[in-house]
């Protein structure tokens, strides 16, 4: 399967549209339908339909391998273009919102470093594909346990940091008062769905047994103060590392003290690291 055409086609998916796949990628509109109509004919099964353009059935499918096969090539070549590489003064450190520990940022080199705030899910692939030169990660995970990332390409990966949870509550929450809490005993509760600024559900419904922790709210961004700010008005309840629910106006964080869970931070790096990079995880690795 020719990937120059399968990300033809993964564009024409994702725009729904011929012509806008042409703009954004520089082809004729004549090349794009070529494209699809190579793919089509390789697989033998129609891939989308034309008025309007959607996946078929077979197209729905191929999408589902199309993301981790195309960024698998990227990783393949970012890695080997970072092998041949001169190393540069710069670094590029993405990291998930509730990653940025205090001392990896104080550790950070005094001039040509940029951190880019990612959804979680983006952070590993951005070291993959080379946009970034270390990633820091993070989730929920009993204690000295490793976190499951995504299989984008082979990864080295160190932990950096482990904390308590906590639960964000109203202050005027009934349970704002306690000295610890239960997950299971707010299975049922209102809960905030904020995949990439908080502790995705999903992780909390894995340590009830896969279910409970239904949302009331959905925020989709990666600010924080945003989410806290909306548990502290009453919209529902938060899980977060303790460094980031203490302090918050109007809030009060309670320590999860069941299921016995912790806030992991993982560094992630492609390849052998060089420049600020390698001096960057010299220091976090060391005082792990």
């Amino acid at each position: 399967m020719d990937p120059h055409l399968l990300r033809t086609y993964v564009t024409v998916a994702r725009l729904a549209s011929f012509s806008e796949a042409a703009r954004e990628l520089g082809y004729t509109q004549s090349a794009v339908s070529q494209h699809i109509a190579a793919l089509e004919q390789d697989l033998g099964a129609p891939l989308l339909t034309r008025r309007p353009v959607a996946p078929t059935v077979a197209g729905e499918r191929l999408l589902e391998h199309a993301g981790p096969l195309l960024l698998r090539l990227d990783a393949a070549r970012a890695d080997v273009v970072r092998m041949a590489a001169v190393p540069e003064h710069g670094l590029t450190l993405a990291a998930a919102p509730t990653a940025l520990a205090p001392r990896a940022l104080t550790a950070l080199p005094a001039a040509g470093a940029t951190v880019r705030v990612l959804a979680r899910d983006e952070v590993a692939a951005a070291v993959a594909t080379g946009t970034a030169d270390l990633g820091l990660v993070d989730g929920l995970a009993a204690p000295s346990d490793p976190l499951r990332l995504p299989d984008v390409a082979p990864l080295t990966t160190h932990g950096v940091a482990e904390e308590p949870v906590c639960v964000l509550l109203p202050a005027t929450h009934p349970l704002a008062r306690r000295a610890g809490l239960r997950l299971g005993d707010l299975a049922d509760a209102r809960w905030l769905d904020a995949p990439d600024a908080g502790l995705p559900l999903e992780g909390l419904r894995a340590a009830h047994g896969g279910h409970g922790f239904r949302p009331a709210l959905r925020y989709e961004g990666t600010d924080v103060r945003a989410l806290t700010a909306l548990a502290a008005a009453g919209h529902g309840l938060t899980l977060l590392p303790r460094s980031a629910a203490t302090g918050v106006p109007g809030a009060v964080a309670v320590p999860v003290t069941e299921p016995r869970v912790v806030h992991r931070v993982e560094l992630v790096y492609g390849g052998t690291p060089r420049g600020a990079a390698a001096a960057l995880v010299d220091v976090l690795v060391e005082r792990v």
